[in-house]
């Protein structure tokens, strides 16, 4: 498969082609596959929102929105009808405050828009100056979840004008009857972009060849008038498409027409289709090559019969020879082989509207479907590209008809059968496609914290959700994701990867520094066990390599002191020692000397374990810097415990001390 560029959707609210083959786009994190798939993300990450900008066309509305957002504690509520693009224009509200603005730790997230998307163990939202949310109420429907959800917004907001962050809320259409007044002074309404110029910038960003008059015509003007957002840019995306299949034509206006056939008969073709071609054999070799276009043509030919056999269809009794033959039936249904054996309709985008013919008007099939895919995905023959697009095209089907079960439930059949210690790529496909779901992320969201504290995994679906935590939700929920992957970490079977995962999420950030050491301070002091797999991490997460640049001091105070109130272990020395190397290489941070030693509050037991894991530090390579360091460390330990005879006076020594 060749690389494709990406459109980056207006309001995005469904598939989107763009480029030869099925695209989808997906509304959360993406992993490198997706990116070599041409999928495009509209997550509220910083490259995706650059891209968005490229092709965004401001609606009416948007100026008066863009001033009333800049000052700092500003909330803008956006009222606009569905298929304006009223989500990517909220984006590019918060992303017009600044593009740079994260590299000084400015936080740019999408708050959870109903009670079941809210992680009962995630933080309250506490902003900070300058930082930016996004609030997409657009999907509730009846008023008491939106009376509910004006309630959250009113504590929110709060939030946010006491700190000095900036905020901008979607709106439910149609509801304005429901909402509260207070809401009125800071709702924007905003009109739809001109249809045209949309078209237009998306085909100037993709380097199309065309000419204002070559988009004049009624039929395209009913389109630009009516259509939402994201059916105007996956019209942009077909004529690219079209382009750079070279089989639809030589010159723009061919292609546009292509486009324009794909977009407005191809439903009604595929309905006569499936009506002209009755029998089992043809609708599921339909299906076969719909689900798996561009593979070769002989896997397509054993995941047709494999899918026959499934749907319980009993074989013809003649000889294969005595059928028609394979290629005979392609030809018939309008499916060509290319030239390297690979099979794909003639027709432009026509796959597409297959799967969405037959998941809406075949739903007996589903289960059967779910269970074919699981199986057909096995075969040798295919590549992981292959596996890709059939995963993805089946995952965008089943969700659309609000079956999320049915992805999650190949995520686990797959992981469970992984062998070796990488992930299944098709677990992984899936599981990214149903957290970026727009609809459906927070029930996979859920998924996966319930797997997470739930009794036994597999190694492989430990992995799996292992990455989807550091891919996925560590983009788009990092809270949530720390949370997920601190369960997975600390079970008896984790490997490695969770905690690496976790404490590396962690150090990127020194808002999920803090917070991951609030979590584990908590359950240490909780356990109060030595062996503890929650202490253990605590001590990683506050060592020399993993603290922020510059290291926030009262934090590590807090996690030492943690640390050095449970009996002294093996962790106590690599803890120490760390810091000690780090002082020994660079001199600026011989605070940490201190600090570690105010943490044992002068413990004597705390103190003399220091000054011995000092004193083998230095013996373990004679080195000058390393001796100064551990008398410098030593002096620290003298001042605590004369400070400490200081205020007990002549008492008699505790039992601790005395050991």
């Amino acid at each position: 498969m060749t690389e494709q560029d990406r459109v980056t959707v207006n309001d995005p609210r469904g598939p989107v082609n763009n480029g030869e083959g099925h695209q989808y786009v997906f509304y959360g994190a993406a992993a490198d596959w997706m990116i070599r798939k041409g999928v495009e993300p509209l997550r509220v990450a910083h490259d995706d929102r650059v891209r968005l900008a490229d092709r965004f066309v401001p609606p009416v509305g948007y100026r008066v929105a863009a001033e009333c957002l800049e000052k700092p504690g500003s909330v803008v509520l956006l009222n606009a009808p569905p298929g304006s693009g009223r989500r990517a224009a909220a984006i590019m509200l918060l992303h017009g405050l600044g593009e740079d603005a994260e590299e000084d730790g400015v936080r740019f997230e999408e708050l959870p828009a109903t009670d079941e998307d809210t992680d009962k163990e995630v933080r309250p939202l506490a902003p900070n100056e300058g930082d930016r949310f996004l609030l997409d109420l657009s999907g509730i429907a009846d008023e008491e979840a939106y009376a509910r959800a004006q309630y959250r917004l009113a504590l929110r907001r709060s939030q946010v004008q006491a700190a000095g962050a900036h905020m901008v809320v979607v709106l439910p259409w149609g509801m304005e009857h429901a909402r509260s007044s207070d809401l009125e002074p800071h709702t924007v309404k905003l009109g739809r972009p001109r249809g045209i110029a949309v078209v237009t910038r998306y085909l100037r960003m993709d380097r199309m060849p065309f000419r204002p008059a070559d988009l004049r015509s009624n039929e395209l003007q009913r389109l630009f008038d009516r259509s939402p957002m994201r059916e105007l840019a996956r019209l942009a995306g077909l004529v690219k498409s079209a382009r750079d299949g070279g089989r639809f034509g030589a010159d723009f206006a061919e292609w546009l027409d292509q486009a324009m056939h794909a977009v407005t008969d191809h439903a009604g073709e595929v309905g006569r289709q499936v009506t002209t071609f009755r029998t089992a054999p043809e609708r599921a070799l339909l299906l076969a090559t719909a689900v798996f276009e561009e593979a070769p043509a002989d896997t397509v030919y054993e995941v047709w019969h494999s899918l026959m056999r499934m749907v319980r269809h009993e074989e013809d009794a003649t000889t294969e020879l005595a059928r028609t033959d394979f290629g005979e039936r392609l030809d018939a249904l309008g499916i060509e082989r290319d030239a390297d054996g690979r099979l794909r309709f003639e027709r432009l985008a026509y796959a597409d509207a297959v799967l969405t013919y037959f998941w809406a008007n075949f739903p007996g099939l589903r289960d059967d479907l779910r269970d074919w895919i699981g199986h057909a995905t096995d075969l040798r023959g295919l590549t992981t590209d292959d596996k890709v697009n059939a995963v993805v095209r089946f995952g965008e089907r089943s969700l659309t008809i609000g079956r999320p079960d049915h992805l999650f439930d190949l995520v686990v059949r797959w992981a469970d059968r992984a062998t070796g210690a990488s992930c299944d790529r098709r677990a992984v496909t899936a599981l990214e496609l149903g957290l970026s779901h727009e609809r459906f992320g927070g029930w996979f969201r859920r998924r996966i914290y319930e797997c997470a504290r739930s009794g036994s995994l597999s190694d492989g679906l430990t992995r799996v959700l292992t990455n989807a935590c550091r891919q996925s939700l560590g983009a788009t929920h990092p809270d949530q994701a720390m949370v997920r992957l601190h369960y997975l970490a600390v079970r008896k079977e984790a490997t490695g990867e969770a905690r690496e995962a976790l404490l590396d999420l962690a150090s990127r950030d020194r808002r999920l520094y803090r917070l991951l050491l609030d979590r584990l301070r908590e359950r240490t002091r909780r356990e109060m066990r030595g062996a503890d797999p929650h202490l253990r991490l605590l001590t990683e997460l506050l060592s020399s390599g993993r603290a922020p640049d510059p290291p926030p001091w009262p934090d590590l105070f807090l996690g030492w002191e943690t640390v050095f109130s449970q009996p002294p272990t093996e962790l106590w020395s690599l803890l120490a020692s760390s810091w000690l190397n780090a002082v020994a290489d660079d001199s600026t941070r011989e605070i940490a000397l201190g600090v570690m030693v105010r943490a044992t509050h002068g413990r004597g037991v705390a103190l003399h374990r220091l000054y011995a894991i000092a004193y083998d530090w230095a013996g373990s390579a004679h080195h000058p810097s390393r001796a100064a360091v551990a008398a410098l460390f030593w002096q620290h330990i003298d001042q605590a415990q004369y400070a400490r005879r200081q205020s007990v006076g002549g008492a008699p020594r505790t039992t601790e001390e005395a050991r």
